[in-house]
């Protein structure tokens, strides 16, 4: 059993099935990929993982620790952080308050907003913060308003937030998604450098040129099932992979 198990999960909506039986173990310290066409269900597993959505049967297991009943923020406490598709980020803030923000309230739970500013400082969450933003390669726009950033650096702070809370797993959905090629591949590298730390990664991705970069296993997703889990080099030949996924064309 892998750090997050997922055991013949099923989820419908109305007459529609989402998801089904579906089956996934991510080993720790690695990036497992997600893909498949669009439909497939990857968005509702992914949501399903963080308490936006309870599965009709199955179970999702992190650490041995059930998720199923838990509302999202009780999955943050516990090591779970999420990338979403749009970065979400405090836009009217500079970028350092960005980062102290969910540092204060990874610590402290029931932290208030309008409290933080008083005592950030004494509890060393400033430091904390400046140290991630100097990770990300941003220390050095650390007063900066965070909604004049390029999408590609509203990832990068984006990860900063995620990092500074000291996750055992990230959730990233589609996380170079609107990039240009650049700060596609830069953002490459900086999730290659946050794998090293052994911090396991789910990532869904569109971009076969992000995911054969970053993975060590990938799962496809068709129809709301996976139809093959594998290593990348045998998903990349995998009839069953071309035929769902990119009707028949090569990867």
């Amino acid at each position: 059993m892998g750090i997050l198990s997922v055991k013949d999960v099923n989820k419908n909506f109305g007459g529609l099935r989402a998801l089904s039986h579906v089956n996934l173990d991510v080993e720790e310290g690695t990036v497992h990929a997600i893909i498949g066409p669009n439909g497939a269900g990857k968005s509702t597993l992914l949501n399903c993982f963080v308490g936006r959505l309870e599965p009709d049967s199955g179970s999702v297991t992190f650490a041995d620790r059930s998720l199923l009943g838990i509302r999202p923020y009780q999955i943050n406490q516990i090591g779970i952080a999420r990338v979403f598709q749009t970065p979400e980020i405090f836009a009217d803030l500079t970028l350092i308050d960005n980062v102290m923000i969910p540092a204060f309230a990874k610590r402290d739970g029931d932290f208030k907003v309008n409290m933080w500013r008083s005592v950030a400082n004494e509890r060393g969450v400033h430091d904390k913060a400046m140290a991630m933003l100097e990770d990300v390669g941003l220390d050095m726009k650390a007063d900066q308003i965070a909604g004049q950033l390029s999408r590609g650096d509203k990832r990068r702070l984006e990860l900063a937030m995620c990092l500074v809370q000291e996750p055992k797993l990230l959730l990233l959905d589609e996380p170079t998604a609107g990039m240009a090629r650049a700060d596609t591949n830069n953002t490459i590298d900086l999730l290659k450098q946050i794998s090293r730390r052994g911090i396991t990664m789910v990532v869904i991705e569109h971009d076969m040129h992000v995911v054969f970069s970053l993975a060590d296993k990938i799962s496809v997703l068709a129809q709301g099932t996976v139809i093959v889990e594998d290593v990348p080099e045998k998903i990349k030949g995998n009839p069953k992979v071309q035929e769902a996924y990119l009707g028949g064309a090569h990867l």
